[in-house]
């Protein structure tokens, strides 16, 4: 939608919607209510909440997909993943959790979405980020990606870093819901037995 200026009401200049623009953002109003928060999520981080928790109330609806990754090898199936999502995210009535093992392009024009939101957490995250993002406009170039930066408190944490601590008997409390904190003292037992 674009804004047409209106000069004589009170002083100055005034801006009025103008919906017969033709712009083609026009037509992405209704998938820009939508937006798409990919990623791994092995685990579920405070950092990746707070995220949520700041981009929930710009979309009328959140999906929070998590990939099953298997390049990656993460420590935690993609079952569980998903389980732990869902509770961490569960206040969020607009916020949904599913898992996927598609091209991500492919998920995201499938659900009708608009928008990919990222998190960046420090510069060395943004030159990654930007070639993702200059891929996906490539391939789904009707879908926008929106970054956003966590609250100070989070910006350090990581899903690798969470796992190397918790797996080496650190206390990761602070950095993940409790249940998450749960189920990785679980998977190493498990994996130490």
């Amino acid at each position: 939608m674009c804004a047409t200026p209106c000069i004589g009401e009170g002083d100055g200049v005034h801006w009025t919607p103008d919906h017969n623009s033709g712009n083609a953002s026009d037509d992405m109003s209704v998938s820009t209510r939508i937006a798409v928060y990919p990623g791994t999520f092995d685990p579920i981080t405070n950092g990746h909440v707070d995220l949520v928790d700041r981009a929930s109330p710009l979309f009328e609806k959140l999906i929070v997909g998590v990939a099953a990754s298997p390049g990656k090898g993460p420590a935690l199936s993609m079952d569980l993943r998903v389980g732990l999502a869902r509770d961490a995210l569960s206040a969020y009535a607009n916020v949904e959790v599913h898992g996927f093992d598609c091209l991500l392009a492919h998920w995201v024009r499938e659900l009708g979405a608009g928008v990919l939101l990222r998190g960046l957490r420090a510069v060395s995250d943004f030159e990654y980020e930007f070639q993702l993002a200059s891929m996906n406009r490539h391939l789904i170039p009707e879908v926008e990606t929106l970054f956003l930066t966590p609250a100070e408190q989070y910006g350090f944490i990581s899903s690798s870093l969470v796992r190397e601590i918790s797996r080496l008997g650190g206390d990761v409390s602070g950095f993940v819901p409790p249940a998450v904190a749960t189920a990785l003292q679980a998977q190493w037992r498990k994996c130490a037995g």
